[in-house]
């Protein structure tokens, strides 16, 4: 049973900052892309970026639009986690934020919820104006 598990979300007030965290057991994490999504209440889930963690040559990092500039995805190896820092928050970012990994390989520019196989429980991000 593949594990996925999210930490770091909170509440903060518009313009701050928050850092998620995602981390899967070594075999999981290694070669493998990794993306964060999210769902308000009420809309669709949807994709805000993805990171390939064997490094650049396999994709990425992949960034939404509506999170361009503002957040950025990174890694740490030797902890088997990705985290997804995200700046000038604004009430709109609020949602569930998920982790997924996609089991095969890199990532592609089109983040899809679909192509990823294992999903965390998600962690909830509150922006208050």
């Amino acid at each position: 049973q593949v594990q996925v598990e999210e930490s770091g979300g909170g509440s903060v007030q518009a313009g701050g900052s928050l850092r998620l965290s995602c981390t899967t057991d070594a075999y999981t994490y290694k070669y493998n892309c990794m993306a964060w999504f999210r769902q308000a209440p009420g809309k669709e889930r949807e994709a805000v970026a993805s990171i390939y963690t064997g490094g650049p040559a396999g994709g990425g990092p992949y960034y939404a639009d509506y999170v361009k500039g503002r957040f950025t995805a990174s890694q740490d190896n030797a902890k088997n986690t990705v985290y997804l820092q995200m700046n000038s928050l604004k009430p709109e970012d609020t949602a569930m934020y998920y982790c997924a990994v996609r089991a095969a390989g890199g990532c592609y520019s089109t983040i899809r919820a679909p192509d990823f196989s294992h999903w965390g429980q998600g962690t909830q991000v509150t922006v208050s104006s």
